[in-house]
């Protein structure tokens, strides 16, 4: 009994360091230098407030008058630029939200494909089906066609791509983009 008992503790030991580690790593490995490098910055509008919300602050930009936040995206500035991840393949992202509104990053990244690359940084997610990887959320914002009627297109040198974003390999040099469209 004594034994059985000690290899619980044992195992909720190496549990909670196993956490803890992963935690570290997680925080630890962001492939910055400096301690805020990737970290964006919130972009003041002009009159003194930080851009992405109301003149009471309470309420997100591009929340209507139900309380319902539109796009879900910091539109203070027209091309912010950000430089993700580590490896020795480089391209740009660029996110175009709803409003028109563009996110650019430089990615760096050892991946195969545009989507496992975009996913290893946590920029897009969604769902697997048949065709691959439908993609609803995009750096934080979301559309959904069955929901909302409106759905992320990829484009590859601002065309329309013929491939999924997990089926396109990354080549060097080529700029690849979502953008909010509405059926």
């Amino acid at each position: 009994m004594q034994k059985k008992c000690s290899k619980q503790i044992l195992s909720c030991i190496l549990c909670i360091v196993l956490i803890v580690a992963m935690a570290l790593f997680t925080t630890g490995c962001n492939g910055s230098s400096g301690s805020q490098a990737n970290v964006p910055t919130e972009a003041s509008d002009g009159d003194g407030e930080i851009a992405g919300t109301d003149t009471a602050g309470d309420e997100p930009a591009g929340a209507d008058a139900a309380g319902d936040e539109t796009t879900g995206a910091d539109t203070g500035t027209d091309a912010d630029s950000s430089v993700l991840g580590e490896g020795s393949k480089v391209f740009t992202f660029t996110v175009v939200d709803e409003a028109g509104a563009q996110t650019q990053f430089e990615i760096h990244t050892d991946q195969e494909t545009v989507g496992a690359a975009l996913a290893e940084l946590g920029l897009i997610d969604g769902d697997e089906g048949e065709y691959g990887l439908y993609v609803k959320t995009v750096n934080g914002i979301t559309a959904d066609y069955d929901t909302d009627g409106k759905y992320w297109s990829f484009y590859i040198n601002d065309e329309y791509a013929q491939t999924g974003v997990d089926a396109t390999d990354i080549t060097e040099g080529d700029s690849y983009s979502f953008k909010i469209e509405k059926a």
